[in-house]
Formats: structure tokens, sequence, C-alpha cells
């Protein structure tokens, strides 16, 4: 992190972007609360027995996203100064640590594709033994909690898009907490929702497939440097938060409905000779009409299949092996 802007950051702001809870720490253990940090830069707060609801916050998995840690930090602050209306069960993760010092998106590989059995040659990268930290302190969180479960991992986006916020959410979360979570995501002012079958070793579908949460993904626009972030474009979702972590009903009805996709194919990079039928800079949901070519890789071709179809995070700059690109359909 640069030296000059961490001195100039505001407090709150700095500590979590330092993974530094103390204050908060000691805000809810001197109001009566179990407080922990089973590793660094992750924080739980609970209240044994309570049958709360369980909240999982998820910020800086990618280093250089840091609009959602100065929304987080924010919140937070403000919760410890009256820890009395914190009504849910709260973890707090800040995922990647050490990219985010660096001011970098990650140390040695994407950390938002490690929650997976396999990593292959990516096993001994500093994000491999990140994940490891992350997963026991998961399970150690959603072990005892009620049935209500959430997991909500900000990010926001590289590249523009036609739908500046938006959603992935695993489509094997239960149907109840899957609408209740896309409730509250157009609450929280999300354009669009991509329903997901597949997993991509993402701490949000790891958290619903192991743990039962209702995870999402969720971009909240444009990616921005700490301290110099338009909080503007993150009202809505800071309002939804603080209503959540607070157990308060909304304040009004969801901003709009989200629009609603489903993935129709994930573009794997298979080898060195991958390459993208258009640029890395491409908007995310830009259409593509039936039998154009997406990308190839050696004899493999990937082509549209349905009448149309909008591309998602295309990045041929991706390890072989993993997602280089998603392909979404228009559902509702």
């Amino acid at each position: 992190m640069n030296e000059t802007l961490q001195d100039g950051l505001p407090p709150p702001v700095r500590a979590l972007a330092e993974a530094d809870f103390s204050a908060v720490a000691q805000a809810f253990g001197g109001a009566g609360f179990s407080v922990a940090e089973p590793a660094d830069g992750i924080l739980t707060i609970r209240r044994p027995g309570s049958g709360r609801p369980a909240v999982l916050l998820s910020v800086g998995v990618h280093g250089d996203e840091t609009g959602p840690i100065e929304l987080t930090a924010y919140l937070l602050d403000a919760l410890a100064r009256e820890p009395a209306a914190l009504a849910v069960d709260l973890m707090v993760c800040v995922g990647s640590i050490g990219a985010i010092r660096a001011g970098k998106r990650f140390i040695d590989a994407d950390l938002n594709r490690m929650f997976r059995a396999e990593r292959g040659s990516l096993a001994g990268t500093a994000e491999a033994a990140r994940a490891d930290e992350m997963i026991a302190a998961t399970a150690a969180f959603f072990a005892d909690a009620g049935a209500e479960r959430w997991h909500l991992d900000l990010h926001t986006a590289i590249r523009a898009s036609h739908y500046p916020t938006f959603a992935i959410v695993p489509e094997l979360i239960e149907e109840t907490a899957r609408e209740r979570l896309i409730g509250w995501l157009g609450e929280a002012g999300i354009g669009a929702v991509i329903l997901n079958r597949e997993t991509a070793g993402t701490y949000s579908y790891h958290t619903a497939e192991h743990h039962g949460a209702a995870g999402s993904t969720v971009e909240l626009g444009r990616i921005g440097t700490l301290g110099r972030n338009d909080l503007a474009q993150f009202a809505a979702a800071s309002a939804a938060l603080d209503r959540l972590l607070r157990g308060k009903p909304p304040a009004q009805a969801p901003l709009a409905v989200p629009h609603l996709f489903r993935v129709a194919q994930n573009i794997i990079k298979l080898s060195d000779r991958f390459t993208m039928a258009f640029g890395k800079e491409t908007q995310n949901f830009t259409p593509l009409r039936q039998g154009d070519e997406i990308a190839r890789d050696g004899d493999t071709v990937y082509t549209v299949q349905h009448d149309e179809e909008f591309v998602v995070f295309p990045n041929p700059d991706v390890r072989i092996g993993l997602r280089a690109g998603m392909m979404v359909v228009r559902i509702g």
C-alpha cells in the first residue's frame, strides 16, 4: 500500500485494510459478545446459542478491489459505536491481505479460484495457503449456525459493464434462501444476477455448497484506489448491508428487480494457444449472436450456442485450466 496514501486514510479504513480489528473487537467484546480472530484478517462476533442469522462478509479477495474495504470499514465503525444494534452473528474476512498491502490484485495467483479440492500447480502458492485459512475459519463459523446463513463476497470490476452492478449466485442455494438473497440484491441496487450451476473455485460458491449459505459474488461497480473511491456508487449496497446487519426490514421496495441470467457455458483456457475473438477490454454483458466465435484453443473452438449469449469476465491471460470467461443467457 502506498505509504503516503496510507497515512491519509481515515482510521477505520486504514485499520481494515491492514487487517487490524483491535478497536472493533474491543468494542464488541466490551458489550458482551463472543469475539475471536481465528486467523489474520478474520473476525467473528457472536452471541452463542442465540439462533441469530449468520452473516459472512468478505472483502479484498482481490487486493486491488478497494471500494468494498471502505464501505465495510465505515459500517463496522458505526456498529462498533453502538454494538447492541448488531442483530446477526457476523464474520468479517479480509481476503488477500498481502496483495492489499502491496497494492496488487494477487501475490502468486487468483485467490478466488482456490476454493476447490484440486489446485494442481497452484497448490504451493500464497493464495492456496490463505484459502486454507479462510476455509477453516468459515467452517468453524457456520458449524453451529442456524438455518439463515448469508455470505456476501464484495468485489468491484476491472472493466466496464452494461450492468455496472451485478452478482453471481450459485443455483444450488435452497430456493427460499435464494429468492431472499435476490430480493436483497435488488434492494442493494444490483442490476443483474447470474445463476451459476458450476463451481469456479470461488469463495461464495464454496460457502453455498459446503455450508448451505446464501452466497453471492457481488460486483459493486468499478475498481478504484483505496481512499479515493467514489463511495456514492456504493450507497444502495451500504444501506442494504446496514439494514441486514441491524436486522431491520427494508426501508423501501427494491430499487429495481435485477435482470436474471444463467450461465450457458464456461470458456476454459486449455493451452497457451488460447485466443479470444475479442479483447479482454470487452465490456461485461456484451451480446453475441448464435454461431459467433468466442475463442479458440488449438482444435477447440468455442462458439455461441443460443440465439444470444452475453460475455462476462473475458480474460485470455488466466492460467491454463482456469475460466477465461463465461457466457450467459437472459432468463428474466
